[in-house]
């Protein structure tokens, strides 16, 4: 039977960078961020959306995302109403996506928001990525052009390294790249042997 494993990490902590390396070993990765960035688009998500918050967070028609996280990173209670919309959604699309490969011994599921949402407790096991603060900052305003301000509050609205280290069964400290993919092949093997032993 295959393996889920959960990969989670706050904003800018790498997890890409893990998922893609996992992806080069001939293992399937599932990036949950993107596949919900895709359902948003879709009728159903949308109008789902336009009735939770209302016309003004569309432009024309097409939703505007950067004023929809605008409300949300400031508020829990409006992240919790989105995540109700979307969560669900990218859920059953997983499962579709599951039934595609179930021939796979292990498959990895990436999300920044596993633990938040209580969705971890569907894993096998649970990897977290970690980086120092300053680096995360660094790597996020690179690659979005955005302000130390706008991370660090969607770094307020998610979980600390501290709280997801106690409850993953193992953790990549992303700041060296070479240091990085060591680590990750020494999980890949105690998992393989995990699975064969199941």
């Amino acid at each position: 039977m295959t393996k889920i494993i959960g990969l989670t990490g706050g904003i800018g902590s790498g997890k890409t960078t893990i998922a893609d390396y996992f992806r080069s070993k001939g293992i399937p990765v599932y990036i949950a961020d993107d596949e919900a960035r895709k359902l948003m688009q879709s009728q159903v998500i949308i109008e789902a959306i336009k009735n939770s918050f209302g016309e003004t967070i569309f432009e024309e028609g097409i939703l505007n995302r950067e004023r929809l996280a605008g409300i949300v990173f400031n508020d829990a209670d409006e992240l919790n109403r989105l995540n109700a919309i979307i969560h669900p959604a990218v859920k059953a699309h997983f499962n579709e996506w599951l039934t595609h490969h179930k021939e796979f011994p292990i498959i990895i599921y990436e999300a920044a928001v596993l633990f938040e949402n209580g969705s971890y407790k569907n894993f096998d096991a649970i990897i977290s990525v970690v980086a120092p603060l300053k680096t995360r900052i660094q790597r996020v305003i690179q690659r979005d052009n955005t302000t130390e301000e706008h991370v660090l509050k969607r770094i307020a609205a998610q979980w600390t390294d501290e709280q997801r280290i106690a409850k993953s069964d193992f953790v990549i400290e992303n700041t060296d790249l070479e240091q990085t993919k060591i680590k990750t092949d020494e999980i890949l093997k105690i998992l393989q042997i995990k699975q064969k032993d199941s």
